[in-house]
């Protein structure tokens, strides 16, 4: 018998996570079904199970693609020498953001995940592990910001690159569930909470 090439299983794996995102997005993770996966793929049984045993190993394979390419924008954002003003970045990480959900159905998926997520210890380890990643990314974007002078310097990079990140979930979210925002718009909210009154948030 023909060894099989890597080749053809990367492209035969692929071909399964494309048909799981296709799924996933049409009919829910709930509503979908391995079967249903199997028959979109257009695939035996057998040669399904080869690649994935489970929906969570398909979220897993369908997360790490997605997170890889975000990451890869925001590492671009870090290393940008002088950093430009952080609002700037900001701005930067909510258009890369807002193409990918245009460009990419998958997006829609990390909803479904995160409801799915609360109550799955197995996904909810998986979708800690993808943030933990995210933000890490965050708070160098505000290590370099308050390097730059940008921030003060006393401010934790950690608290400050946790914001960050809820920044770009708030904005996601929003964009998914609401519709279109506006990227300025809401650049110009986040700037008039940066430069408030020191009093406004005090307790």
């Amino acid at each position: 018998m023909p060894r099989v090439s890597e080749q053809h299983l990367a492209a035969r794996r692929q071909q399964i996570i494309d048909a799981a995102a296709t799924c996933f997005v049409r009919d829910g993770f709930h509503g979908t079904s391995m079967q249903d996966v199997i028959r979109e793929a257009d695939l035996s049984v057998g040669a399904f199970y080869r690649y994935f045993r489970s929906k969570t190993e398909l979220i897993r394979a369908i997360a790490e693609q997605v997170v890889s390419e975000l990451i890869n924008d925001f590492d671009a954002l870090v290393a940008v020498e002088p950093p430009p003003p952080l609002l700037e970045v900001i701005r930067s990480g909510l258009r890369t953001a807002d193409k990918r959900v245009d460009g990419d159905q998958r997006a829609k998926i990390a909803i479904q995940v995160w409801g799915e997520a609360v109550r799955d210890p197995e996904l909810g380890d998986l979708v800690a592990g993808i943030y933990r990643q995210i933000r890490s990314r965050f708070t160098a974007i505000a290590r370099h910001a308050r390097d730059a002078g940008q921030l003060e310097p006393g401010i934790d990079p950690e608290a400050a690159g946790a914001v960050l990140f809820g920044l770009l979930q708030g904005y996601l979210l929003q964009r998914l569930l609401v519709g279109r925002l506006d990227i300025d718009t809401y650049i110009n909210g986040v700037a008039a909470l940066f430069t408030a009154h020191p009093g406004a948030m005090s307790s």
